[in-house]
């Protein structure tokens, strides 16, 4: 079994159980919504895509087809995965016992800590950095361990990172907008710094021709997944500052309503 068929079982088995959790679901509760599952089929597959198939094999020869599957791997699919709601399905379809448990393993302060904004966006755009600034890149098709675990950290970091920035499954260690948006902001310049100073400074291994291509392939294909989360994230916090607002509008309004005290 080559790496290429070890990456892609594991997402092909999160389709199923997803697909399979869907149907429990909608026999105990309403509809799961149909988008959800669509955004689900497609995340894996474009996770599926990136570490499978002609794009996983032409990566091995040509860097712009494997920033291209980094763009599917670490960006887009995470996202899709993460908007589908999977926690949510999870804790719809489980036994109240199991539920409670899996409440309890994320208020735990460990899933605090790697879901932090800061934490989450060195592991996303550090690993970067380290992967295409050293030999780790080289190194990594050389030994089929390696080539592994980076494609499993890439994947994990980005949706990592994007639960750390927009929330669509319960999340109990939240953190507020203007710390999640300053450190959004450092971590896409850091993720278009990377893609320049590859266009520039080849990674080892990788003729210029190729790291140019790829460069900008990162910095404009990252751009377009960039705005569809910043778009997200800027509808949220629009919708909890409206909330907040209209709170206390009905505060306000009670105490309008509240007769004087009489005073004789």
């Amino acid at each position: 079994m080559n790496s290429h068929i070890l990456l892609a079982v594991p997402f092909i088995v999160v389709l199923i159980l997803y697909l399979l959790a869907v149907v429990v679901s909608n026999r105990k509760h309403k509809q799961w919504p149909i988008s959800r599952t669509i955004l689900w089929i497609i995340g894996v597959g474009c996770a599926v895509v990136a570490v499978s198939g002609p794009v996983a094999q032409r990566a091995h020869m040509e860097f712009s087809f494997h920033m291209l599957g980094h763009l599917l791997l670490g960006m887009l699919a995470p996202l899709l995965l993460v908007l589908a709601a999977p926690i949510t399905l999870t804790l719809r379809t489980l036994p109240v016992t199991l539920a409670r448990r899996l409440s309890y393993i994320l208020k735990r302060r460990i899933m605090g800590i790697v879901s932090d904004p800061i934490v989450a966006a060195i592991l996303n755009v550090g690993g970067l950095w380290v992967l295409y600034t050293t030999s780790l890149y080289e190194a990594m098709h050389h030994n089929i361990l390696l080539y592994l675990f980076i494609h499993i950290h890439v994947f994990l970091a980005g949706y990592l990172f994007t639960i750390s920035m927009i929330y669509i499954d319960p999340a109990p260690h939240r953190t507020g907008y203007i710390y999640r948006g300053i450190v959004l902001i450092l971590a896409l310049s850091g993720h278009g710094i990377l893609s320049k100073y590859i266009y520039a400074y080849p990674p080892i291994g990788i003729p210029r021709e190729q790291a140019q291509s790829g460069g900008m392939l990162m910095y404009y294909g990252g751009d377009m997944i960039d705005l569809i989360l910043i778009v997200i994230f800027c509808y949220q916090w629009y919708k909890a500052v409206r909330s907040g607002m209209n709170i206390s509008r009905n505060k306000d309004n009670k105490n309008l309503e509240k007769p004087m005290p009489f005073k004789g």
